[in-house]
C-alpha cells in the first residue's frame, strides 16, 4: 500500500485570473441542473453574488460566453450553458478522469514510496 495520496487540482489561467478549476466546473454544473444562478448557489452553498461573479470571470476569460442569462419573467428566463460552456465543462471532466490515473504512473509510485506518513516535527517543536 502507498502511503502518500495523490490530489490533482487541474487549473486554467488567463492573465492572471483563475479562468476555470474544480470549482467552476461544478458550478456551471449546478447551473445545467438548475437552470439559474441562484439556485446553482444554494445547491453549492455559496451566495448568488460569489456564483455571478464567478460565471462573469468564466465569461470574460474565454473567447464565447460559457453561461447565458435572462431576466426572469422572460422567456426564456434563468441561466444556461452554451454550447462552448458545454463543451469546455466536457473536456475538463475528462481532463479530471485522465488526471486520477496519475497514480498508476511509476513517477507517482517513486514519490510516494519516499514519503513519510506524517512529517517530522519542525525545529520549533523539537526541545
Amino acid at each position: 500500500m502507498r502511503i502518500g495520496a495523490l490530489k490533482v487540482k487541474l487549473q486554467f489561467l488567463c492573465g492572471d485570473t483563475l479562468a476555470f478549476g474544480p470549482g467552476k466546473a461544478d458550478l456551471l454544473d449546478a447551473i445545467a441542473a438548475q437552470g439559474s444562478i441562484s439556485a446553482a448557489g444554494r445547491t453549492l452553498g455559496i451566495s448568488y453574488r460569489r456564483c455571478w461573479l464567478l460565471v462573469d470571470e468564466m465569461n470574460r476569460c474565454f473567447a464565447e460566453p460559457l453561461v447565458e442569462t435572462a431576466p426572469g419573467g422572460g422567456n426564456p428566463r434563468g441561466a444556461w450553458l452554451t454550447e462552448t460552456g458545454k463543451e469546455v465543462l466536457a473536456a475538463y471532466r475528462a481532463l479530471e478522469a485522465a488526471s486520477a490515473e496519475l497514480g498508476a504512473h511509476e513517477a507517482y509510485g517513486a514519490i510516494a514510496d519516499a514519503l513519510l506518513t506524517a512529517p517530522r516535527p519542525g525545529k520549533e517543536t523539537q526541545t
